[in-house]
């Protein structure tokens, strides 16, 4: 199954939650889940609210989870199976997995304004960890690598940090070099994300 190419904010309008992948427009308050609150999307979308079964509360945080961070499902199941063979909170290891993506970093570092971009970012080769060029968007950062954004798209990710408020404190990141380092792994207090990790968790025990 291929990557959604349909209207991103219908996303955000299904889970009922800011998944922010419409960048400057959800920063703004313009996004259409401020606009049209949230209804699921459709003509009927605000008849269509009916009472949620256990089952379908925790598909619907694992679907939340998969498209706020732009991971398909046999991906998220991976990561899912790494959480469970950690030894710490699985839920909470499996965020920590999500957040060090590289895609999800360089947007966490301010250098894009969304996780698409910054994937995009990653997958033209724009993006180098210390020193060299890493076009996969999965790679997982480890502590004391450095993450920098190539001048080709300095005008973009500029942008893009114009917009940027604090970065995460397990983060640490140079805006006028546009380039950032891993201080150290992501604890669950550092990740800002509308996610209930445990909800997944029990999901796929069921399986």
């Amino acid at each position: 199954m291929g990557r959604y190419t349909g209207p991103v904010e219908k996303l955000s309008r299904r889970e009922g939650v800011e998944l922010f992948l419409k960048g400057e427009r959800a920063l703004n308050g313009k996004s259409a889940l401020e606009r049209r609150g949230d209804n699921p999307p459709g003509q009927h979308g605000a008849n269509r609210r009916r009472k949620q079964s256990v089952y379908y509360t925790q598909l619907r945080a694992k679907q939340t989870a998969k498209r706020y961070y732009g991971v398909r499902e046999k991906q998220f199941r991976i990561y899912v199976d790494k959480a469970n063979r950690a030894q710490g909170v699985t839920g909470e290891e499996l965020l920590r997995l999500l957040e060090r993506r590289l895609d999800n970093v360089v947007y966490r570092l301010g250098f894009a304004g969304t996780r698409a971009q910054a994937r995009q970012f990653v997958n033209h080769g724009h993006v180098l960890v210390d020193g060299k060029k890493v076009d996969i968007a999965s790679y997982l950062v480890s502590p004391g690598e450095s993450i920098k954004v190539k001048d080709k798209v300095r005008e973009t990710a500029s942008q893009a940090t114009e917009l940027t408020g604090s970065v995460a404190g397990w983060l640490q990141t140079d805006f006028d070099a546009l380039e950032g380092k891993v201080l150290r792994l992501p604890e669950r207090m550092d990740i800002n994300a509308p996610v209930n990790e445990q909800l997944i968790v029990e999901l796929y025990s069921r399986v």
